[in-house]
């Protein structure tokens, strides 16, 4: 009766810019008598419209075709379905699985508009991220200076990092292994060698904690990572290889411990908790000064601030302020943090602030759902209509990568992934960050592999390590979960030691060292071999994705271009399975797996096919 991702019935398909003309047909048998049909479309205030449709020929001998127009002249969300009169009175087709129409229900289905001024920043597209964990990565061994006393050092750069609490029963992160800038910048060959082109670093502020998500002050660099000319100097050196650098930013609440709050003491300034007079006073919000503060997530060492106050919106996206200044040192863009607790009005001067420092700045969001209907705190975001972010953290894909392979149903995982291209708009899907894993989850290795850690404590998951077998079992399965994530569209992002074999629970434990000297070699190699093939396959950039199966072990897809088409199959399970192929697909060109036989395409236990097929030339004269 209808489809929304076919152009058959909907035209175009997909999240569509302001002012676009979309048309509607929908097929009714021909038994129901359908006398009128109408769509209707609701906002996100509940207002609604109706549109009558116009009987438009017969489909077949069995069904009438009714259509109509719509179009949307504002950028926002719409939701819309439905109503038929028939002899069985007024009906409504709803949206049901996979975007197909049923005469029940409620659910409706979304049509994202955007605005016409949503651009976003071309360098990302097609290339490959590498996330860092600045502590853990590597040292350069050069003399740390100005370093506070309090900082315990490992003199082991192997052994694992601390979890236990200390004297007073806290986890204080305060371990370090001495990770710098300047180690990072004597990795770029390595870096470049896997086809990385743009590299997230995790916060390098000054903080007062190994992860620094507790900034103690926006306009230094952390002295364990270096100093601002180490950033100028790695982001100069990066660029030479083909490489750009974006920065963390957490700005839902500060350190307690810094200059601006100073809870601790350690600032000669007046923070807001030593004095009601500190010019960052109204930065937070006391109930009760100087002890009872709001907190994020009642963490007592991460007091909120008001990101609205007058303030702290110049302090952070003024024209001096610090998103402009990190642009101007040499970032190329920025990751922020938990952005669904960031409002409107911050977000959208934040990347006002960034687009006129640098046109292309990336601006990035961490968002855990679909972001294009993403409803917090009783208001539904914005973050992909324009004027806030070019692309978010792609936690659903990661979500349907791991949930296959670990046995969920092939079809519920499909459907993950074409929800999220029906709703988000092409110039976000070419930049999505395609992960399946970062330093708030567990490896993925680990997760392809371990036993579950559901509610055990750090303890448990200190001493629980993968056996000979489940690593084995967990390599051949993250290699299908890494084909996935670099064929899927968007930007496969690395979080730094997955392509090395790192596995780990929950922080800190999937926050060990890069493992310099001890690398699973194969499994590197097979992510140097995957950026090769990225680089030189244009339908994994160009085109956007078509589903082919999902079901029993398997999971499949295409890429199709202008010039070239890509077929991707994976069978997770331990046994040999078989896909039929069209007989247009026996003359390929193979990247990995085996070629297609007698319209069969044969996928042994773990197994793998990378197939692609150039477009025929047209003959002179037509």
């Amino acid at each position: 009766m209808f489809h929304s991702r076919n152009p058959q019935y909907r035209f175009p398909t997909g999240a569509v810019e302001e002012g676009t003309n979309v048309h509607f047909k929908i097929s009714m048998d021909r038994d129901l008598r359908c006398s009128a049909a109408a769509l209707l479309i609701s906002d996100t205030h509940g207002n609604t419209e109706r549109y009558g449709m116009f009987w438009c020929g017969m489909n077949g001998d069995h069904a009438e075709w009714w259509e109509c127009d719509y179009r949307p002249e504002t950028a926002g969300l719409r939701f819309y379905w439905f109503e038929v009169d028939t002899w069985r009175g007024r009906l409504t087709l709803n949206r049901t699985y996979g975007g197909d129409g049923i005469l029940s229900g409620k659910d409706r289905w979304q049509l994202t508009v955007f605005s016409h001024e949503y651009k976003t920043p071309d360098w990302l597209s097609g290339g490959i991220m590498y996330q860092i964990f600045p502590d853990r990565f590597f040292c350069s061994g050069a003399p740390k200076e100005n370093v506070p006393a309090d900082r315990k050092m490992h003199q082991n750069w192997i052994e694992g990092p601390h979890w236990w609490p200390d004297e007073t029963g806290e986890i204080t992160n305060k371990d370090y292994f001495g990770g710098d800038l300047k180690g990072i910048e004597e990795k770029l060959d390595y870096l470049e060698s896997l086809g990385v082109t743009c590299l997230y670093l995790n916060p390098i502020f000054e903080s007062h904690s190994n992860h620094r998500y507790d900034t103690a002050d926006y306009s230094r660099i952390d002295p364990l990572l270096g100093d601002e000319e180490d950033f100028r100097s790695l982001c100069e050196s990066a660029k030479k290889h083909g490489i750009r650098v974006i920065l963390d930013g957490v700005f839902s609440h500060t350190g307690s411990d810094s200059v601006y709050f100073n809870r601790e003491g350690r600032y000669r300034s007046q923070g807001a908790y030593n004095s009601k007079n500190s010019p960052y006073s109204s930065w937070y919000t006391f109930r009760h000064w100087p002890n009872d503060y709001e907190c994020w997530w009642n963490f007592i060492t991460l007091p909120n601030v008001n990101e609205t106050n007058e303030d702290y919106m110049r302090y952070i996206n003024g024209k001096n302020g610090i998103i402009r200044k990190w642009l101007r040192v040499g970032a190329a863009g920025w990751r922020l943090d938990v952005a669904d607790e960031l409002p409107d009005e911050f977000l959208n001067a934040l990347t006002k602030a960034a687009k006129e420092e640098k046109s292309d700045a990336l601006v990035l969001g961490e968002v855990w759902e679909d972001a294009s209907n993403k409803c917090a705190y009783g208001q539904n975001r914005r973050y992909l209509l324009g004027g806030q972010l070019d692309s978010v953290m792609n936690y659903p894909f990661r979500d349907a990568i791991l949930g296959f392979l670990t046995g969920a149903n092939p079809a519920d995982m499909m459907e993950c992934v074409m929800n999220i291209l029906e709703n988000y708009p092409p110039q976000t899907i070419h930049i999505l960050m395609n992960h399946i894993g970062t330093h708030d989850t567990e490896r993925a290795l680990t997760v392809l592999a371990g036993e579950p850690a559901y509610h055990h404590g750090r303890e448990w998951q200190s001493c629980h390590h993968l056996s000979h077998e489940q690593r084995e079992k967990g390599l051949k399965l993250l290699r299908l979960a890494s084909l996935l994530q670099y064929t899927l569209p968007g930007i496969p992002c690395i979080y730094y030691g997955d392509e090395a074999g790192l596995e780990g629970y929950r922080d800190p434990f999937n926050r060990g060292t890069y493992p310099w000297g001890q690398e699973d070699q194969e499994l590197l190699e097979w992510y140097r071999n995957l950026g090769k093939i990225r680089k030189n396959c244009p339908a994994l950039t160009e085109s956007g994705m078509v589903p082919y199966l999902a079901e029993k072990e398997c999971f499949s897809f295409l890429r199709i271009g202008k010039d070239q088409a890509v077929f991707v199959a994976v069978n997770r399970s331990g046994w040999d399975q078989y896909i039929h192929i069209p007989y247009e697909w026996q003359q390929v060109h193979v990247l990995l797996g085996e070629a297609p036989k007698n319209e069969q395409l044969h996928l042994g236990p773990y197994g793998y096919s990378l197939l692609t097929m150039e477009a025929a030339p047209e003959e002179d004269g037509e």
